[in-house]
Order: structure tokens, then C-alpha cells, then sequence
């Protein structure tokens, strides 16, 4: 399905490092057309949680207010992703008793279904973001096929891979982009964001990691058969790999991001011995000197613990021998150089770098074609998506100009839930009515 030219989708990604807002459209062609963008140094934001409201508002403020002007509209909602360590996943099993007698199956009753996911028990402070259908069982039968609409039975029961999220890191997000003046059109898990816009259909299919690396956190999601099969958030990324580099260099901040992004490597075998980088001394000390293979042991030996975190949610998955695609990698932390072998060395996976290539348009490829920007693009996909099926309208409010945009300015690569609804509806997580255009071809719903 095509939008008109005057259907914009809004994404915001709150991120460790950076914030990032986005404005975008489909084409005819069916790809994201990218109309305003704009990334910002994030400073209240730890590990995916918002640490400090006021520091966040300004980032989002900044990012939102720049995107406004360089496309002359006014954003009236976004889709916001989430993610953070208080985020974990469980699997469970419910059912329904569709009646005495054998009842053909209706998309209502897995409505129903799926709505009874929400009602079941979580740890007090936690809410349900998203509820993942696995497979469905008419009469303690499993299905072979994800489609039971149709079938007669008297019991229909599922397994769901069910998110889980602290209830109040969901509403600072939501506080923080409501004081902006955005209502929050949904939380998304960013992994599944990330996923969106990096991982082809063939890739789901035969079973695929994707390892999403960021600032402040690592996103893991397992696929196969194309469903959803695990989810993780690991509280590692970036960041850390420089503090070790900080500290074990003895050197600042801002240097030893610089030696990461510009000197790193994550194999250090293959980095020089001979090789010196000299950083300039602290308030006109002598300049240090620091070998690549140095460095390069620094960063492997800190890169190897957070892979070994994420083999371990990809074991915990239970197809870890299943990933006939195998892993890719995206976030900034994949433009690690050599990344890709250290996998490859020590997991035996095919490995790619994940770029969102396949979602842009040609004139917003160029520009945006970083895997540092796969979630927000990943969420703006999924925004379009809402709205294509009829269950969200455009993202912007009134039209302030009808002047052509300007060309987007000020965009480099970085160095490297629910909506909110009417009162007495669940405010957190993924879209009922989503879950079933993922399952279903025929659009048109029973009630």
C-alpha cells in the first residue's frame, strides 16, 4: 500500500549516546523517504534508562524542534523505542474455551486470546510491553501452521514470548516527549525496531541473531521460521569499551573515544605492534603513547564479554543451532573494525554488518545508511506500517508550510509501551491489531 505525499510518520530513539528524531514517508515504491532528521548528544540517558528528566527534555526538544523546521510541519505523535536492563522476556502458555461444541475459529477469538496475555501476573512495578504469539494448539494439538482462523476445535491455546518492562522507565519516556508537546503513539522494543530495518524476510525464515550494539546497551533478538523466538537487552555497549580504554591508557574521555572510533579494533592479532598513537597530555603534560596492539587488546578483551552475554540469551533462545542465516550486528558499535571476525573466530556464525539500506528511498540513502540509525528507521518503518493498516493516522498535526522542504542539514554519523490512550486502556505495549496483520493475509476482521 502507498501514502499520500501528506502522510508523515514521526520516530524518536532515546539512546545512550545520541537521541535521534525522524520524519519520514513512503514512496511509491513502498521505501522510507526521509524528511527531517536530527541526532543530538544524549547526557541524561544511562544504559537505554532516562536518568535525569530536565537533560532529556532538552535533547528531544532540540531533535524535535529541528526536525519541525526542516520539513515546516508540526509533529503531533511519535513511535518511541525502548529498551534499558530492566527489560526481560518470558515464555507462557494460555488458552481459551471457544465451547461444548467443536466452533469454527475466528480472528476474535485470538483477539481474545491474545488480550488474556495482558491479564496475567508480573512483579509489582512491571507492565507487559509486548505479547508475541509463538505457535497455536486446537485441543492440545499443536499446529503445524501459524493460522488457525478457520479450523473447528473446542479449545484454542498458544505459546507467546511475552516483554516485560518496568512501568515507570515507561512513563518517564512518555513524560519526557509529552513535555516536548509529541504524544507517544506507541512503545517499541528497539531490538524489534532494529530488526525492521536491517533483516530481510529470507533471514527470519531460516533463522537469524540480530545483535544490535549500542551506547549503553546491547538489544539481541532471535528469529526462525520468521516469528520472534527470544529477546534480550544486555546492560553492556560503547560506553564501557572506552571507560576501559580511559582507564587503562590513563588518558580522557574524549580521547579515548577517539582512539576507539578512529584507532579500534577488536582482533588483536591483527593490529600492529609497531605502531604508536601519541594523545595529547593533560593541561600541557607530556603526550602519551599508546601501541594499536595495546589498544586493540583492550577493546577485544572487553568486546569478547559482551558477545559472550549475548551467546548466552542466543543459548538461552534454544536455536542457537538453528540460525541458518546466522548473526548480524548493527548500532554503532558494529563499525568495529574486524567485529565481524571476532564473531566469526569464536562463534563460527556467517556474520554481516547490518545496514538499513533496503528501507530507504535513493535519496535518503546516501545520508542515512548507517547502522546507527536502524532503530529509529526500524521504528519508523513500524509507525508506517500501523498506519497503512488503518490502526494510526499521520503523525503530524497541521501543515505550517507548503514550501518544498529544504535539504536536510546538519546530519553526520555520530562518533561512535503503548500509546497513550483513553483513560481505562492499557498504556504499554505492541498493538493487538498488529500482531494479527502480521498473522493474517485477509483484512477483513470479525468482531
Amino acid at each position: 500500500m502507498t501514502q499520500e505525499n501528506n502522510t508523515y510518520v514521526a520516530a524518536i530513539d532515546l539512546g545512550t549516546t545520541k537521541v535521534v528524531t525522524l520524519l519520514g514517508k513512503r514512496t511509491v515504491s513502498g521505501r522510507l523517504q526521509i524528511v527531517g532528521f536530527k541526532a543530538t548528544q544524549s547526557t541524561g540517558i544511562k544504559k537505554g534508562m532516562i536518568q535525569n528528566i530536565e537533560e532529556t527534555v532538552k535533547a528531544v526538544e532540540k531533535t524535535v524542534r529541528d526536525v519541525e523546521e526542516q520539513a515546516g510541519v508540526k509533529i503531533k505523535s511519535a513511535y518511541v523505542g525502548i529498551a534499558g536492563q530492566h527489560i526481560h522476556s518470558i515464555k507462557n502458555y494460555g488458552y481459551i474455551t471457544l465451547g461444548a461444541e467443536e466452533t469454527e475459529i475466528k480472528k476474535k477469538d485470538i483477539r481474545r486470546l491474545i488480550e488474556d496475555m495482558y491479564n496475567i501476573p508480573v512483579e509489582s512495578g512491571d507492565s507487559i510491553l509486548h505479547v508475541l504469539p509463538l505457535d497455536f494448539s486446537i485441543d492440545n494439538i499443536k499446529l503445524e501452521d501459524e493460522n488457525p482462523v478457520g479450523m473447528l476445535g473446542r479449545r484454542l491455546g498458544a505459546n507467546f514470548h511475552i516483554v516485560i518492562g518496568r512501568t515507570t522507565s515507561a512513563k518517564h519516556i512518555e513524560k519526557c516527549v509529552n513535555r516536548v508537546g509529541v504524544d507517544v503513539s506507541e512503545l517499541i522494543l528497539e531490538p524489534l525496531a532494529s530488526s525492521k530495518a536491517v533483516l530481510t524476510d529470507e533471514e527470519r525464515e531460516a533463522g537469524v541473531a540480530l545483535i544490535d550494539i549500542g551506547g549503553g546497551t546491547t538489544d539481541l533478538a532471535v528469529y526462525y521460521n520468521g516469528i520472534v523466538r527470544h529477546t534480550a537487552v544486555i546492560p553492556l555497549g560503547g560506553n564501557i569499551i572506552t571507560q576501559d580504554i580511559k582507564e587503562g591508557s590513563q588518558i580522557l574521555q574524549k580521547h579515548a573515544e577517539m582512539l576507539k572510533c578512529q584507532h579500534g579494533i577488536a582482533l588483536a592479532s591483527v593490529a600492529p605492534d609497531n605502531k604508536i598513537i601519541t594523545i595529547p597530555g593533560i593541561s600541557g603534560r607530556e603526550p602519551k603513547e599508546i601501541s594499536m596492539r595495546m589498544l586493540a587488546g583492550i577493546i577485544q578483551a572487553r568486546m569478547e564479554e559482551i558477545l559472550e552475554y549475548a551467546l548466552y540469551e542466543i543459548q538461552l533462545s534454544g536455536f542457537a543451532e538453528k540460525l541458518s542465516a546466522g548473526v548480524v550486528i548493527t548500532g554503532g558499535g558494529a563499525l568495529l573494525k574486524h567485529l565481524v571476525s571476532l564473531i566469526k573466530f569464536h562463534w563460527g556464525y556467517d556474520v554481516r554488518i547490518g545496514y538499513p539500506s533496503e528501507m530507504l528511498c535513493s535519496e535518503s540513502l546516501e545520508r542515512f545508511n548507517y547502522p546507527q540509525y536502524s532503530t529509529v528507521i526500524g521504528l519508523a518503518l513500524m509507525g508506517l506500517e500501523r498506519i497503512d493498516a488503518g490502526d494510526a493516522e499521520s503523525c503530524i498535526a497541521t501543515q505550517e508550510s507548503t514550501k518544498k522542504s529544504e535539504p536536510i542539514a546538519d546530519v553526520q554519523p555520530p562518533v561512535a509501551l503503548k500509546p497513550t490512550q483513553k483513560k481505562g486502556k492499557k498504556s504499554f505495549g505492541l498493538k493487538i491489531s498488529d500482531v494479527l496483520s502480521k498473522m493474517f493475509i485477509d483484512d477483513d476482521m470479525e468482531m
